[in-house]
């Protein structure tokens, strides 16, 4: 079982989508329950990426060919998680904050977080407290992810701590926020959850909390 894991492992870090689909394949046909199949083969690769990403070894076109890879496989596996057993099941709100309309960070913090397994659920940008709050409701979500890359856009994001609190949401989700313009600092002064300056940095914190 080790083997075919991490050959799967290798496959999505070289991003390779044929050789981990038929990987994935051959790990159903040896009995591996799927969610291992998950845990121990794709969110290792997935993994890696991130971290050679952090360390600069690897950019962002590598980052999404192996995300794509990830995809591939997810949609073999998903018919074979059992319903009280989707290791997806997980979700996490992302948006751009209003007044703002920069995503390529944001994009790639939900890569990472797909990679780790979680739903994500990506607003885009430009999105408005009341957005945040309607999908904290709406999506039942365990952590808000909020982006800002202009100094000007920064203080919406307190806005929307200060929205979701007044809707009684706050002890319900973590808040993470990021961006080129933001700081710990700034993150802890605006009473956020969270603060991460790069997008793999992002998917490790929220597995802490």
């Amino acid at each position: 079982m080790d083997q075919i894991l991490e050959a799967l492992a290798k496959a999505l870090e070289s991003g390779d989508s044929e050789q981990v689909k038929s990987h994935v394949k051959q790990a159903l046909e040896q009995n591996i329950p799927a969610k291992t199949i998950l845990e121990s083969g794709l969110f290792v690769g997935m993994d890696k990426i991130g971290q050679l990403f952090q360390e600069g070894e690897i950019f962002l076109p590598e980052v999404l060919i192996s995300a794509r890879a990830m995809n591939h496989a997810l949609e073999i596996l998903e018919p074979h998680l059992a319903a009280g057993d989707q290791a997806l099941s997980e979700k996490v709100v992302l948006g751009t904050v209003k007044g703002d309309l920069h995503d390529i960070g944001k994009n790639i913090v939900a890569i990472m977080l797909r990679g780790a397994g979680y739903q994500v659920i990506d607003l885009g940008t430009d999105v408005t407290p009341e957005k945040f709050v309607e999908a904290v409701i709406e999506n039942k979500p365990i952590a808000v992810g909020l982006s800002a890359l202009l100094t000007t856009t920064m203080l919406v994001m307190k806005e929307i701590v200060d929205e979701i609190s007044k809707a009684g949401l706050r002890k319900q989700v973590k808040i993470l926020v990021g961006g080129a313009a933001v700081t710990l600092q700034f993150a802890n002064e605006i009473g956020a959850d969270g603060y991460s300056d790069n997008a793999y940095g992002a998917a490790a914190l929220l597995k802490t909390m």
